[in-house]
């Protein structure tokens, strides 16, 4: 648990750059001008001091916890910090028990800030509704997670909800410009010359994160050998060194939101957008397997027999993950999310389906025809209906007739007019429609 001095150290050489250049005031924030601009309703809350129970929600390095501090200087009431990792409702309900003695005593408010709140459990969550109901504590949650799906729906309830969004790299260039040019927390009591090149490519593989791009850029500038006139020039080859490639974040959220979109570009032949999610999804550590069952579903409920074959690539593109592995195995599942995106579409073998589920789970199971009965057991010819008629008797075997086809009552008795398939007339299936209505003599 932390204070507000304790949220807010002196900074010290030793400490990260990132954290030395956290904004000071409202004017110092980068990004999140949708937010914090100029008569914004958050940036209005905070300066009158008024701002509610709230829940920050966004990637790493795109300023939640920055703007917490800036809160913290300008409030007066008292702020408590906490990480939900390593609090536990005792903890909880001492900071409540203390805002209570302070409201009584001074009429202080009290700001609860919480990091990784989605981290919290119900029991901990319980333990703060009671005072966020009766005032004594301001809530404002940090997280990563989306809170609608990640945290209790109780705290959510009684919070606003602030959506951060990514840092946009002119944004965090200016925030290391600004770390260049201050001698005081940032970079300034050294001689740096930053290219223009190597300024633009942190600020474009830190891929919306601040921190990363501050720390990168301090890395550079530590570990560059002096020119002889005792300058540092931190080159793009230099700065290609000092940050790792691009990170995908991925929470829960952004997992699923990215699945759906693989989906969704299966299902609407963008083979370049599914090739694109699909990358994303692996490069971000998804189990290949799982974009494999979703392309071979997607055969069927997206092409079906509009091309029969799609349904075979998808196969194949499974045998081959099976057998080869990654990263080989990429190939044959690009080459089998091509052929779903680009084959004719048709979900008429998912209507199909649906609709014969759909009439087995009411349960109305009507008789088999005696014709089509199992004839495979000795003596089967001495069992008879109410009409007398025995199974497999009438049965047409239709290879004895012209087209091997002869018309007979397939459907379970009560549903002899239903009509599940039918073919949209899409790609090979134009085929199957022309051969289903009329049948041949």
């Amino acid at each position: 648990m932390e204070d507000l001095f304790s949220l807010m150290p002196k900074p010290k050489r030793d400490t990260p750059l990132a954290d030395r250049m956290r904004p000071r005031s409202l004017d110092e924030f980068i990004g999140q001008t949708h937010l914090v601009g100029k008569g914004r309703l958050l940036r209005r809350a905070i300066e009158a001091d008024r701002l509610g129970s709230s829940i920050f929600y966004g990637p790493p390095g795109c300023g939640k916890t920055s703007l917490a501090s800036v809160i913290a200087s300008r409030t007066s009431s008292a702020f408590v910090k906490m990480n939900a990792v390593t609090s536990g409702v005792a903890d909880v309900r001492v900071v409540i028990e203390e805002a209570r003695r302070r409201l009584d005593s001074s009429g202080a408010g009290t700001i609860l800030l919480l990091d990784e709140c989605h981290r919290w459990s119900k029991a901990q969550s319980d333990s703060v509704l009671p005072a966020l109901e009766e005032g004594i504590v301001r809530f404002i949650g940090s997280t990563t997670e989306n809170p609608l799906i990640s945290m209790t729906p109780a705290i959510v309830s009684r919070c606003r909800i602030f959506h951060f969004m990514p840092i946009g790299e002119e944004d965090i260039a200016r925030g290391m410009l600004a770390a260049l040019s201050d001698a005081e927390r940032g970079l300034g009591h050294l001689d740096i010359r930053c290219d223009q090149d190597a300024l633009a490519h942190l600020a474009h593989t830190a891929g919306g994160d601040v921190r990363s791009a501050l720390n990168a850029l301090e890395l550079a500038a530590l570990t560059t050998d002096p020119c002889a006139d005792g300058s540092i020039h931190i080159t793009l080859a230099i700065a290609e060194e000092s940050i790792q490639k691009p990170a995908l974040y991925v929470d829960e959220t952004l997992y699923y939101d990215m699945l759906s979109a693989f989906c969704k570009s299966l299902r609407g032949s963008d083979s370049d957008a599914a090739l694109a999610w699909f990358a994303r999804l692996v490069y971000s550590g998804c189990d290949p397997w799982l974009i494999v069952r979703r392309v071979i579903a997607h055969a069927s409920e997206d092409v079906g027999l509009a091309n029969p074959n799609a349904m075979l690539t998808a196969a194949a593109a499974a045998t081959a993950l099976q057998h080869v592995g990654m990263p080989e195995a990429k190939l044959p599942i690009g080459q089998a999310i091509i052929t779903v995106c680009e084959s004719p579409k048709s979900n008429s073998v998912v209507c199909a389906i649906d609709a014969a589920y759909a009439d087995a789970e009411k349960g109305d199971f009507g008789a088999v025809p005696v014709a089509l009965r199992d004839t495979s057991y000795k003596g089967s010819a001495r069992l008879t209906d109410e009409r007398g008629e025995s199974p497999g008797v009438n049965y047409k075997y239709p290879h004895n007739y012209p087209g091997h086809w002869i018309e007979q009552e397939y459907m379970p008795s009560g549903l002899e007019n239903r009509v599940y398939y039918t073919p949209s007339g899409q790609g090979a299936e134009a085929s199957i429609r022309k051969k289903k209505s009329p049948r041949p003599d």
